[in-house]
């Protein structure tokens, strides 16, 4: 792996590394080492990497900011490509923002905010990136990345670029057709409603002011752990069933939020996977639900 990462480094002007700690690149400041971690500096370095990983038979992932990932503590075997900030880039042009996946969504509502474009404001805390979001569908207070997108850019696992409409994108609940296909998000086209700026802001600042209220951003989490079953909330179906509070070593389930599974200092990625498993046999005992992870799960513990 050190030679591979020795000929992409001199290929490359992003970040090669190896052994990189992956517990750097969640949200939840868990996950072990991945052997070989690559964050290209832009699209054509991006389609470049891909392929050639695809040619050296390399297991390859590829993540963003890593707000809905549990990373395994034995960490990932093979390369993990991150969409960073190297590809973060934001333009305006007119009620239409393009993006590129590795642009914080925080940016992209700030950005819209300034030039008096709404639609943004139910990112507000998503700590998620463009491509990350669009890929998941991410949404909060009854809306979606469904409700901003106009097209995508995507690439293959072989390198080749290709454009998507929104509808082509297939969005459902936390989920697009581009998962199933494995394609990955490398710019989108969002839309925009003019309105006041002010206005935006005060709603954006309303919308963090209730998530410090019910949620426990105070502790490093990858956010709602299960979907929402039909006609339902985990939150409320976990609480009933008497896992709020749950703890295994520093990791517990949110006494402020139900869904959230919190780091409380060292949590270990086996701690989140021993509770995972306790919620859903209690919920399944009480309710009858299995629930559904809404985080992924990237490599594997013995």
């Amino acid at each position: 792996m050190k030679d591979l990462a020795a000929y992409l480094a001199r290929r490359l002007s992003g970040e090669v590394r190896v052994d990189e700690p992956m517990a750097r690149h969640t949200t939840w400041r868990i996950g072990g080492p991945a052997d070989l971690f690559i964050e290209p500096a832009g699209v054509e370095e991006l389609a470049f990497v891909l392929r050639y990983l695809r040619e050296q038979g390399v297991p390859t992932a590829v993540i963003g900011n890593g707000s809905n990932l549990l990373v395994a503590d034995s960490g990932v075997c093979g390369a993990v490509v991150k969409l960073g900030t190297r590809m973060g880039r934001i333009e305006v042009e007119g009620t239409r923002i393009r993006a590129e996946a590795g642009a914080r969504l925080a940016r992209v509502a700030g950005a819209a905010m300034r030039v008096g474009l709404s639609g943004f404001e139910f990112t507000t805390g998503i700590p998620a990136s463009v491509g990350g979001a669009i890929m998941m569908n991410a949404g909060a207070h009854d809306r979606s990345m469904a409700d901003v997108v106009g097209r995508v850019t995507v690439l293959d696992t072989a390198g080749r670029l290709m454009t998507r409409t929104a509808q082509e994108c297939g969005f459902g609940y936390r989920q697009t057709v581009l998962q199933r296909e494995g394609l990955i998000v490398v710019e989108a086209a969002l839309r925009g409603t003019p309105r006041n700026p002010a206005e935006i802001r005060e709603e954006m600042g309303e919308l963090l002011r209730r998530r410090r209220c019910v949620q426990p951003l105070e502790y490093p989490s990858a956010g709602s752990v299960f979907k929402n079953p039909p006609g339902d909330a985990a939150g409320r179906l976990i609480d009933r069933a008497g896992g709020k509070g749950l703890r295994v070593g520093d990791a517990e389930v949110s006494i402020r939020h139900a869904n959230f599974i919190v780091n409380l200092g060292s949590a270990k990625a086996r701690d989140v996977r021993e509770l995972i498993a306790r919620v859903r046999e209690l919920v399944a005992a009480r309710f009858g639900i299995t629930l559904e992870l809404e985080v992924k799960l990237l490599g594997e513990d013995p």
